[in-house]
């Protein structure tokens, strides 16, 4: 008898996805809407809080294409533009996303991602998706002939499951469950950070149209976040490198991230009436990319392949743009296999598009050349439009950007040689900062 109970749960599907985030999300609808059975495998219960709250313009047609835009649209907070802030420059600089140089995407959303993930998740299951909660993925073996896999997972009650499935996606966020695995995931040596955030209620936010605008602050050690929400909920966050992180000494990361907050002046000015209201967390090793994204029977997705410093808030956009590029390469292995292989080549060269056109600026948004730049932008060869269609997540589609974006890059070359000093101080700044420094453990406040 218990035999027999052991092969009734051991089934059969055609993709398994691990994880329920806004990636696993995306592809498993679009995969069964085309006739796949198609299983999901997320860790925890919907609502579950999550962060990176700040969504894109680009994100607009995705959801209208998933059937959920208008459940986002009654979470979200309007959110028309960025806004920049550095104490280094005596002004603000907000760009709104409708002088982009695609008119028709003129605003975004902030969201609480407990709200929002919730709604992908459920949309999944209402599209004909096998969706497990609270089910976590534990083994997976490829098969020999290349054939699929067996993937072994395990309730929170203790049930164990078996599914053999063709083509397995990693979706698992940052748990990235297959690079790990496959021992593919590697820090970005680039990019060396750590974040602390929380919720406030309180915080002064703009007045009309710009209340729901994200602001991002500069500061000795990093950078901050500001991001509204509904329900007068304010998503703050710290951005720092390793060597203040190895600072935090006696403190809990509550009072390390208030004490850092005091040390940004317009920020701290814009929270001064404003009341924790969630428990303050914190991750490191922010940034990290793995050596690869697909194989013959599967795909790493969103933040399961890379993560990059969220200053232009792409993540979201980055997930599920990679879930509809996913989805195209699945079908196309299982109905077309004699052409899976240039498939999964499309694949992976648009995978590595959206974070390189971000890393970019990423990489050099903390020097003071750049800074300038977006601090004074000008609209020479039409390179404003351009930025801000990066900004908007404009990357992907055919608007005419990049011809302005390489004139933006030459014109910041030519900057960095006629100021050399200003280049090389700024260069030897960011690799002080970046710089491997061993950091204690973090405990939650």
């Amino acid at each position: 008898m218990e035999q027999q109970a052991k092969e009734i749960e051991r089934q059969e599907c055609d993709v398994l996805v691990i994880g329920g985030g806004p990636a696993g999300t995306t592809i498993a609808p679009l995969l069964a809407a085309k006739g796949y059975r198609v299983v999901l495998l997320e860790k925890a219960r919907h609502p579950r809080f999550h962060i990176g709250e700040s969504l894109l313009p680009a994100n607009l047609p995705l959801f209208e294409r998933m059937g959920v835009a208008e459940e986002i649209k009654a979470i979200g907070m309007e959110k028309w533009g960025a806004e920049f802030v550095s104490p280094h420059h005596e002004m603000a600089q907000c760009f709104h996303f409708a002088d982009a140089w695609d008119k028709t995407m003129p605003y975004a959303y902030q969201v609480k991602r407990a709200e929002f993930d919730t709604i992908l998740l459920r949309n999944a299951g209402k599209k004909g998706v096998e969706v497990h909660e609270c089910c976590k993925a534990k083994t997976v073996d490829f098969l020999p002939d290349n054939s699929g896999a067996v993937i072994k997972a395990q309730h929170d009650d203790g049930r164990e499951f078996t599914w053999q499935a063709r083509f397995v996606v990693d979706a698992s966020g940052r748990d990235t469950f297959l690079a790990n695995r496959f021992q593919i995931k590697h820090r970005n040596p680039k990019h060396n950070s750590s974040a602390i955030y929380g919720h406030f209620s309180g915080a002064r936010r703009h007045d009309g149209q710009a209340a729901g605008n994200i602001t991002i602050f500069w500061f000795e050690h990093g950078w901050f976040w500001f991001i509204p929400m509904m329900d007068d909920v304010t998503s703050i966050g710290m951005v720092t490198w390793p060597y203040y992180m190895k600072t935090i000494g006696e403190r809990n990361i509550e009072q390390f991230l208030i004490d850092g907050i005091a040390m940004c002046s317009a920020l701290a000015e814009r929270l001064k009436d404003a009341k924790l209201v969630n428990k303050v967390e914190a991750t490191g090793n922010f940034s990290y990319v793995s050596e690869r994204n697909h194989g013959q029977n599967y795909l790493l997705l969103g933040d399961a392949y890379a993560f990059i410093d969220p200053v232009f808030s792409s993540g979201v956009l980055l997930a599920m743009n990679s879930g509809v590029l996913g989805a195209e390469a699945i079908d196309t292995c299982l109905s077309k296999p004699a052409q899976a292989a240039a498939a999964l080549k499309r694949f992976d060269a648009l995978m590595k598009h959206g974070p390189k056109e971000f890393s970019w600026f990423i990489y050099r948004v903390t020097n003071p050349i750049m800074r300038d730049f977006f601090m004074f932008p000008k609209n020479i060869f039409r390179v404003k439009e351009a930025l801000l269609s990066v900004l908007a997540g404009d990357i992907f589609g055919k608007t005419p950007i990049w011809r302005s974006i390489w004139m933006f890059k030459l014109l910041y070359y030519i900057a960095n040689i006629i100021q050399p000093k200003r280049a090389f101080m700024g260069w030897k700044r960011r690799h002080f900062n970046i710089r491997p420094v061993e950091v204690p453990p973090v405990y939650n406040a």
